[in-house]
């Protein structure tokens, strides 16, 4: 048997069709390091190591503290090292007999080894300090991320690269993982550095020239490599996110059954191979240019070294500076070429991930700018009146209006039943009025109190929403009707809730009850069906008990029964709040008080069931149709 992965085609028929070029324009489709100098690049290191001092100095002020100890003293300990070893060479190929030169050398190696004792206790210090701050850092990047996502206004979604933006920053959120050790390599290897080079530069002026010289290619080389391998990232994060998102879709178990019952299985496993093929292609052609910097990169560095072990090789022949001395230079320059190639690897290092990180903070800001900043006014609490005056609601990208110039008054009693075609604008107006949406023009009034300058917290404390796409959250089914914010201590007014939406005998047949995990993926967890969730959402609205209850398509997957409670409960609690009701179900509009009919954005015709089923417009036309089936 031959397993293929990409479908089979008859003859004649074509071959299934690619992903998609991805491509994005705008202002955050541009790589932000596309036109930045190599001085601009290396300038970001100061305030890459503030930065990561600061917020390390917030998570953990003690562990902190002892990272920065434990520098200082590496520091101190390897200078103690290469002063000591000059000494000790001084006296070991000093004259005088051998036990005497060895006797005179003991006093100086044991502070030798001493120095380079505490120089692996401060190592081990400072791993443990990074250990305390780094999953702090990480967990605090993720859930600023995943606060900043939440916060924004819906209407951010839509916008020009937000989604790519946001993956941009997802991976700064992995990398904050490595800021911490990077940061401290890196000031480790400059302390040693420094200690090293200075002893170099006592030694003789010339070398530390042409150690610098040595090394200072692989960091220019390093710095460039960091660069192409994010301009690669950038070009490839559109796809990747189309990919991870595909992935997803094609592994959640929810969707198993249309993917295998409808043949998608392999159409699935072809697209996302080639786009990974895709992603990959990138990815390889730039290897060579990486590959390129690094050859010259370490060919020129090669040539400085060599240079500098031939002037050390002629310093020590002609006498200008003495055997011991030469002897103290080569560990000195050894020591240093090390402390220099780490501080060029860990540099780079620090470098590369600080390109992730701005994409972090860049979205983080730019989330900020698009949170609610509406105003400090406050909703009372009996809300008797919303208002719309001339709401025109237009989406990111589209040329035509949603929402175009709709004017109407919800009163506290009242059921509005919203109807129209798919696209008309219904679910649209239900976020307008709620606030989730705000209008381009015109004005929603809560009482009188405009939603543009409401706190939005006010407002949506006193809003229940079932939407159209609800969540199935991976909760207990307490939680799944509370949604984490229960009224007593109690589970009372949960049964109350789950009573009146007929899910009773559901919840109880459930292993642990409401404490049962709503997720059949998870160990213990258990799963409903479509039509038991729609009406477990119904109960979520119920339970809040808000002055506006908005039900968009709330009985689409529900039996007859369960639709017949459903309204019914609609009816009884509508005296205390107004509902507002979106639906194709014709039939339900008839417990309306009052039905409007949207078309291109508009309110087109309002009226009872009854008077527009005979007043031969759109509604009339929609109801014979449904009744033609």
């Amino acid at each position: 048997m031959t397993v293929t992965d990409t479908p089979a085609a008859d003859a004649g028929t074509p071959p299934p069709p690619p992903p998609a070029t991805i491509t994005f324009e705008g202002r955050h489709g541009r790589n932000p390091l596309a036109e930045a100098g190599f001085g601009a690049m290396c300038g970001r290191l100061p305030a890459v190591l503030a930065h990561t001092a600061r917020r390390a100095w917030a998570v953990d002020r003690a562990a902190a503290t002892l990272l920065v100890v434990c520098q200082v003293l590496t520091g101190a300990a390897a200078a103690v090292v290469l002063a000591c070893t000059a000494r000790a060479m001084t006296h070991l190929l000093g004259p005088g007999p051998v036990s005497e030169r060895l006797h005179a050398s003991v006093p100086v190696l044991l502070v030798v080894a001493a120095a380079a004792g505490t120089g692996r206790v401060c190592g081990a210090l400072s791993s443990y300090a990074d250990a305390r701050i780094t999953p702090l850092l990480t967990t605090e990047a993720d859930i600023a991320l995943v606060s900043a996502v939440c916060r924004v206004e819906t209407s951010a979604y839509g916008e020009d690269g937000f989604a790519d933006r946001q993956e941009a920053a997802e991976v700064g959120v992995t990398r904050t993982r490595m800021m911490v050790q990077d940061a401290q390599r890196f000031m480790a290897a400059v302390v040693r550095m420094i200690a090293a080079t200075g002893v170099i530069t006592v030694l003789h002026w010339m070398m530390l020239p042409l150690l610098l010289l040595a090394v200072l290619p692989a960091g220019v080389g390093a710095v460039l490599i960091a660069r192409v391998d994010y301009e690669t990232h950038y070009t490839n994060v559109g796809d990747r996110n189309v990919r991870s998102m595909m992935r997803w879709w094609a592994t959640y178990s929810r969707y198993g059954d249309e993917v295998r019952a409808n043949g998608m299985t392999g159409y699935l496993v072809h697209w996302y191979r080639a786009l990974s093929e895709r992603i990959d292609h990138r990815t390889l052609t730039a290897a060579p240019r990486a590959l390129r910097i690094a050859l010259a990169a370490g060919a020129t560095g090669g040539v400085f070294l060599l240079c500098a072990w031939a002037v050390l090789a002629w310093l020590a022949v002609t006498g200008r500076v003495a055997l011991p001395v030469a002897a103290t230079a080569v560990v000195a320059v050894q020591t240093a070429l090390a402390a220099l190639s780490q501080f060029v690897i860990h540099g780079a290092a620090m470098f590369h991930t600080s390109l992730y990180l701005a994409d972090m903070r860049a979205f983080l800001d730019l989330a900020a700018e698009r949170a609610p900043r509406r105003g400090a006014a406050t909703v009372p609490g009996r809300v008797d009146e919303i208002r719309l005056d001339e709401v025109v609601y237009r989406y990111p990208g589209k040329s035509e209006p949603a929402v175009a110039g709709v004017s109407l008054t919800l009163r506290r009693g009242e059921i509005v039943a919203v109807v129209g075609e798919n696209g008309s604008g219904k679910s649209t107006l239900a976020k307008l009025v709620t606030g989730i949406l705000l209008a381009d023009r015109g004005r929603v009034l809560w009482d009188g109190t405009d939603l543009a300058g409401a706190d939005p917290d006010s407002v949506w404390k006193r809003t229940a929403l079932v939407p159209q796409n609800f969540a199935c959250w991976p909760l207990r089914a307490r939680e799944n009707i509370t949604l984490g914010q229960p009224r007593t201590y109690d589970d009372g007014p949960v049964w109350e809730a789950v009573d009146a939406v007929g899910m009773r005998d559901a919840l109880e047949k459930l292993p642990q009850g409401l404490d049962t995990l709503l997720a059949k993926e998870l160990w213990g967890g258990a799963e409903l069906s479509g039509g038991q969730w729609q009406r477990l959402v119904c109960a979520r609205a119920l339970y809040r008990r808000t002055p506006l209850l908005i039900l968009d398509e709330p009985t689409s997957q529900m039996d007859a029964r369960g639709e017949h409670q459903i309204f019914l409960e609609i009816k009884r609690i509508a005296p205390e709040r107004m509902t507002v009701v979106v639906t194709h179900q014709l039939e339900n509009t008839r417990l309306a008080d009052r039905v409007l009919v949207m078309s291109r954005g508009r309110v087109t015709e309002q009226g009872t069931y009854d008077e527009l089923v005979h007043a031969g417009g759109l509604f009339a036309e929609l109801v014979a149709l449904a009744k033609d089936r």
